[in-house]
């Protein structure tokens, strides 16, 4: 049995701009309740950097099963190609993920069968968006429809492989334009890096062949901004969150990286509102 002062182990999977900034969070802010106990990336500069700025000494991991290994809980802040097997190798260890990249998770059911199997469990932050809560609640009667409208300033969209091959070309835009309009599914696989917003909605609503994803850019926005549309049994929800970027990457809302820090609180702590 673990006493009441023991702090939790929380390993980071990635030290780019979200992995930094939980982990400065959790040295700062947390560290009453936790504690960064691993670092890894595929690109070590970044993890020397990060370890030796925050003065966190024997946090250099140098494999991935070194940092699941060292953990309690682990942040997947990585995005990447593999997101989805470097979860579900934490998971096969029986730990719990905090997963930043949900959009990732979409058609991943099997993850959540696993965790469930092993006694742990997949961490989703409510990210960029507000009435999470709301949205699972309402899934529970029947849902007639659902949108999700994103406006964000085009520095977010810069390099995007999907907009390349459709000859958008962003420093070309010069006033609103609709840059996407589809499904969830579709949404993510183009805009990993922008939408991730979008498999939250989905799998808190449990109806994404229902949801309907359209992104909006502009040279006159400054923030990334959010708006929820759902009609059902329940009643009516609408939602506006207005972001302004992160500090360190202007693809993501500095919200979805506060909506981690909060989720490892109430997980540290066992204090559960709104999940």
């Amino acid at each position: 049995m673990k006493s009441p002062n023991y702090k939790v182990k929380v390993g980071i999977i990635g030290c780019g701009a979200i992995g930094s900034r939980m982990a400065e969070s959790i040295t700062k802010d947390l560290k009453k309740d936790c504690k960064v106990s691993g670092l890894f990336d595929v690109d070590r500069n970044k993890v020397d950097k990060l370890s030796q700025r925050l003065k966190l000494k024997g946090v250099r991991k140098r494999s991935l099963d070194s940092l699941i290994h060292s953990s309690d809980c682990v942040v997947e802040a990585v995005n990447s190609p593999n997101t989805t097997e470097i979860i579900e190798q934490a998971i096969r260890a029986k730990k719990s993920v905090l997963a930043m990249s949900v959009g990732k998770l979409l058609k991943a059911s099997k993850l959540f069968k696993l965790a469930k199997k092993n006694k742990c469990y997949i961490l989703l932050p409510s990210g960029a968006i507000a009435g999470v809560d709301a949205i699972k609640a309402a899934s529970l009667v029947k849902t007639k429809k659902i949108t999700l409208t994103t406006r964000k300033p085009i520095s977010g969209f810069q390099g995007n492989d999907y907009l390349d091959k459709m000859g958008i070309v962003m420093s070309k835009i010069k006033k609103e334009t609709t840059i996407f309009s589809g499904s969830v599914n579709d949404a993510v696989k183009y805009f990993p890096q922008n939408i991730n917003v979008a498999a939250t909605i989905a799998l808190a609503s449990q109806i994404p062949q229902k949801l309907h994803i359209k992104i909006i850019v502009s040279p006159a926005y400054k923030r990334n901004i959010h708006e929820i549309e759902l009609d059902g049994e329940f009643g009516r929800i609408v939602t506006r969150t207005e972001n302004v970027v992160c500090p360190d990457n202007p693809k993501t809302s500095y919200l979805a990286v506060l909506s981690g820090l909060q989720t490892l609180k109430q997980y540290c702590t066992g204090i559960l509102i709104g999940t």
